[in-house]
């Protein structure tokens, strides 16, 4: 579930910004800030399963239409590697109840 920072800090939400339980879940980080991340599962988040993700906006000088396209081409390609990579390691740490997370 995507909660807001004090329903993340007391491992409970009544009204979750987003929430899934089908297994193929995938969500937008469509904003920089921080998203807060906690396991639905009774007592889950309570025993760590929770996570916060920062996105930060990268500072880059004015550039051309041209270059502005190429580099949102190239930022996309890297979202979905990023957000595979991402959805991997979740998918890893919640099925081993594991907080290490390897390198994909």
């Amino acid at each position: 579930m995507v909660v807001t920072k004090d329903e993340y800090e007391k491992c409970h939400s009544a009204h979750p910004i987003f929430f899934s339980n089908n297994g193929v879940t995938a969500f937008t980080l469509h904003r920089r800030g921080l998203f807060y991340f906690i396991s639905g599962v009774s007592g889950h988040c309570e025993r760590g399963q929770k996570m916060i993700i920062k996105v930060l906006e990268p500072a880059s000088p004015p550039q051309s239409a041209d270059q502005n396209e190429q580099k949102n081409d190239a930022a996309v390609a890297m979202a979905a590697i990023t957000s595979a990579t991402l959805m991997s390691c979740i998918m890893s740490f919640v099925g081993s109840f594991s907080s290490k997370c390897s390198d994909q």
